[in-house]
């Protein structure tokens, strides 16, 4: 099975710094890859550079094999690509469907003339979208701050897979939640990944990395120095290539 999303030699730079260098990793249709590496290993440019927030300094990137042209993060929306960063960008004074619709809210008319909110719509559709990834939450109508931190997470996966999202990013999605909550969110990755979807997933997070994904990208200097099948590696060598200078093809 080809890439459904794929890096070819992609480059940023800041100034004389070279933040990424030539990196070229792709990721299919069902299958989590994790990109690990340590505080400036690039991890997070990479990850702009293909949901459109950088500019790409050379490479390529391909979705289905077809060069796209991501400028922008609308760029990114329109082929299918959603990042999910930690602080979530979701609206904690809206209840869960409006941040569900949260900038593409769906109206109705009043009186045949006056444009309005179709509240009714936006919950019976929020309602299909998280019955369909079997999501509880107790009500559609609650304001997102008075939810958890797993159920945070599972309302902007939910926006995400509502929109049609092919391939997901997910940036640090366990970062400060509590085990249970933890344990929600990659149930939920796993999820995801029967439902067919791409997901790159960052995490400083070795146990949940080794849980949930198929491959292991290793960066370190804005280089790929290892790209491993989770099942043939162990957390000592993914350690080593982090903070060592072996190479691993």
């Amino acid at each position: 099975m080809s890439y459904l999303l794929e890096t070819k030699d992609i480059t940023k730079r800041f100034g004389g710094l070279v933040a990424v260098d030539k990196m070229s990793f792709g990721v299919k249709e069902g299958e989590v890859v994790a990109i690990l590496g340590d505080n400036g290993a690039g991890k997070s440019t990479l990850i702009k550079m293909i949901s459109g927030v950088y500019p790409s300094d050379g490479g390529t990137i391909f979705y289905k094999g077809v060069e796209a042209k991501i400028h922008t993060p609308m760029d990114a929306l329109a082929v299918g690509i959603e990042t999910i960063y930690q602080d979530l960008a979701l609206a904690e004074n809206l209840n869960v469907y409006s941040n569900i619709f949260l900038g593409r809210e769906k109206t109705k008319k009043k009186f045949g003339f006056l444009p309005v909110l179709d509240h009714t719509y936006m919950h019976n559709e929020s309602v299909k979208v998280l019955e369909k990834l079997d999501i509880k939450i107790p009500s559609l109508k609650n304001n997102v701050r008075t939810l958890s931190g797993g159920q945070r997470q599972a309302v902007a996966i939910s926006k995400s897979i509502y929109w049609n999202a092919k391939v997901l990013i997910m940036d640090e999605p366990t970062a400060s939640l509590g085990v249970a909550q933890q344990k929600q969110v990659l149930d939920l990755v796993n999820s995801l990944k029967d439902h067919g979807l791409a997901i790159i997933l960052i995490s400083h997070q070795m146990r949940d990395v080794f849980e949930v994904a198929d491959r292991i990208i290793v960066m370190r200097r804005g280089e790929k120095v290892g790209d491993l099948i989770k099942k043939e590696t162990t957390t000592e060598e993914i350690v080593n290539l982090i903070v060592g200078s072996e190479l691993v093809n």
